[in-house]
C-alpha cells in the first residue's frame, strides 16, 4: 500500500513540475475570424495593449503568432498580428501566455537600462546586432498614461549644439525642443540626421528607424551614425517588411526608452525617422478596424495620437535636471500643401526644418530651406545681436531669391534695392556659409562668429 501511495506522489510531484512553467492566469479562446489585418477571437479577455499567442501551421509544424490585443467589441476580442497571417486556420487556439523550453515568454515587458547603449533592437527589444542577450531590467511599455502637467515642465533656456552652421546660426534650437525636418525622399534627410546625431552635444542619443529598407538600416548604423556616436546610442529599428502595430510600437519603444533616460538626468537626443511612416501603419491598422477615413485615408483619432506622442517629449522633469529633444521627420511626398500630417507636425511642434529639392539639385548640402525654417523657441534663448544678425541673413536671402529671375536675366539696376544689392554682394560667400561637409563640426561658438564675420562683408 505505501508503494502505491509513494508511486503515486511521485507522479503529482512530477506533474505539478510540468505545470509550474504556466501562469495561474494563463487562459485560451478561439479564433473567429481574419478580416484584413485584424483577427476577431473569443474567449480572451485581458486590458488593450497586452499580448496574446494565436497558433498556426506552417509547413506542416504547429508553431504561434504574437499578436496585440486593440480592441474589443461584447465578447469578441480584436488582435493586431506582429508576423504573417499565413498558417491561421479556423478555430486556432489563442493564449494569454507563451511557453519555450518551460519558460514563461513576457511580450507585455520590455529591456530598459544601460546596458542597452550601442545596440541596434527590434520593437520588442530583441538584439539585431548578433551581439549578446540583453539582461536588464524589464518594465512595461506603459505608452499611454497620465499626461504631463504643463505647469511642472521647464522652460526651454539652455542652446543645444547640433555641430551644424546653418541651424546653429540661424535655427538655434534648444535643450527640450522638439523640432521637425520635412522633406521628400531621397534629398539628404538622412544626411542631416546623421549629421545632427554626430555632431549634436547629448549624453544619450535614441534613434527609432521606422519603415526604413534593410539596406538603408545598415548604411545608416555603419557609416551615417558611425562607431563613436554608436556606443552612447540606442537604436529602434522596424524595416519595411514588418507589421504595421510592429512600426507603431518601435516608436512607442523609442519614447519610452528617452524617457527612462531622461528621468536618470541624461540629455536625451531622439530621432524619430519617419513620423509619416508611424501615421501610414497606424491608418492601416485604423482601416483594417473601418474607422471612418477623414482625409487621404487618415482616420480622425491619427489627429489626437500624434500631439500625444509629441506631447512625452521636452523638458519633462520639475527639477529641471535631464532633457528630450527631438528630431521628427516628415516625408512631404512632394505634396506640402495637401499633407495632414505635415499640418498636424507644424502646429505641434516648436519648429521645421524644410529640405529644398532645388537646392538639393544644385549639389547644396544641407539643403536647408532657410526662408521656410523657423526654430520657435530661438528668440528666447539667444542673445539680441545673435537674433538681430540671424533676421536680417534671413531677409537678405529672402530677397535674393524673391528678384533671382531678374538678376539671372541681368535686367536688374544696381542701387535700386539696397537690400538685394547687400544679398548680390555677399551671396558666393553665403552659401559657402551655409553648406557643410558631412564629418565637418561646426560649433555654436564658431557658427555665430561666422555670421558676424559674413554680414562685416556688407
Amino acid at each position: 500500500m505505501n508503494y502505491l501511495l509513494n508511486t503515486w506522489f511521485n507522479k503529482v510531484d512530477k506533474f505539478e513540475k510540468k505545470i509550474s512553467f504556466f501562469s495561474h492566469n494563463i487562459s485560451y479562446g478561439r479564433v473567429l475570424s481574419v478580416n484584413n489585418l485584424i483577427i476577431e477571437v473569443t474567449g480572451i479577455y485581458l486590458p488593450i495593449g497586452n499580448f496574446c499567442w494565436v497558433e498556426r501551421i506552417h509547413k506542416d509544424i504547429l508553431s504561434g503568432i504574437i499578436c496585440k490585443i486593440i480592441g474589443f467589441k461584447g465578447k469578441i476580442t480584436f488582435l493586431a498580428p506582429m508576423q504573417h497571417l499565413d498558417g491561421v486556420f479556423p478555430g486556432s487556439k489563442v493564449f494569454s501566455q507563451y511557453s519555450m523550453n518551460n519558460t514563461i515568454i513576457d511580450f507585455n515587458s520590455f529591456p530598459f537600462g544601460y546596458q542597452l547603449l550601442g545596440r541596434v533592437l527590434d520593437s520588442y527589444g530583441y538584439p539585431l546586432d548578433n551581439l549578446e542577450e540583453i539582461k536588464s531590467q524589464k518594465k512595461p511599455l506603459n505608452f499611454f498614461k497620465a499626461s504631463i502637467n504643463p505647469l511642472q515642465r521647464s522652460p526651454i533656456t539652455e542652446i543645444l549644439d547640433t555641430g551644424v552652421r546653418a541651424i546653429n546660426s540661424l535655427l538655434t534650437v534648444g535643450r527640450g525642443q522638439r523640432m521637425g525636418i520635412f522633406s521628400q525622399p531621397g534629398i539628404g534627410k538622412s544626411m542631416l540626421l546623421g549629421m545632427i546625431s554626430r555632431h549634436t552635444n547629448a549624453d544619450i542619443i535614441v534613434v527609432s528607424l521606422v519603415g526604413e529598407r534593410g539596406r538603408e538600416v545598415k548604411e545608416f548604423v555603419d557609416n551615417i551614425l558611425g562607431v563613436h556616436s554608436l556606443k552612447k546610442s540606442v537604436v529602434i529599428v522596424s524595416p519595411a517588411d514588418v507589421s504595421p502595430i510592429l512600426k507603431i510600437q518601435s516608436v512607442q519603444y523609442a519614447t519610452s526608452i528617452a524617457e527612462y533616460f531622461c528621468k536618470k538626468n541624461n540629455h536625451v537626443l531622439l530621432i524619430v525617422d519617419s513620423l509619416t511612416r508611424y501615421a501610414m501603419a497606424y491608418r492601416e491598422i485604423s482601416n483594417a478596424m473601418y474607422e471612418v477615413p477623414v482625409l487621404k485615408g487618415y482616420p480622425a483619432s491619427i489627429f489626437s495620437n500624434i500631439p500625444y506622442l509629441i506631447e512625452r517629449i521636452g523638458n519633462i522633469n520639475p527639477n529641471g535636471l535631464g532633457s528630450i529633444t527631438a528630431f521628427y521627420t516628415v516625408l512631404t511626398e512632394g505634396d506640402e500643401y495637401n499633407d495632414p500630417i505635415l499640418d498636424i507636425a507644424k502646429s505641434v511642434l516648436d519648429g521645421h526644418i524644410v529640405l529644398s529639392n532645388f537646392l538639393s539639385e544644385a549639389g547644396h548640402y544641407p539643403a536647408i530651406d532657410i526662408e521656410k525654417s523657423i526654430s520657435r523657441s530661438m528668440h528666447s534663448i539667444i542673445n539680441r545681436d545673435h537674433y538681430k544678425n540671424s533676421i536680417f541673413l534671413k531677409k537678405l536671402i529672402s530677397c535674393y531669391y524673391r528678384h533671382n529671375d531678374l538678376i539671372n536675366l541681368g535686367v536688374y539696376s544696381s542701387g535700386s534695392n539696397k537690400l538685394l544689392d547687400n544679398a548680390i554682394k555677399i551671396w558666393s560667400n553665403l552659401e559657402k556659409f551655409l553648406q557643410q561637409k558631412f564629418l565637418e563640426r561646426c560649433s555654436y561658438t564658431q557658427s555665430v562668429l561666422e555670421l558676424i564675420a559674413l554680414l562685416k562683408n556688407i
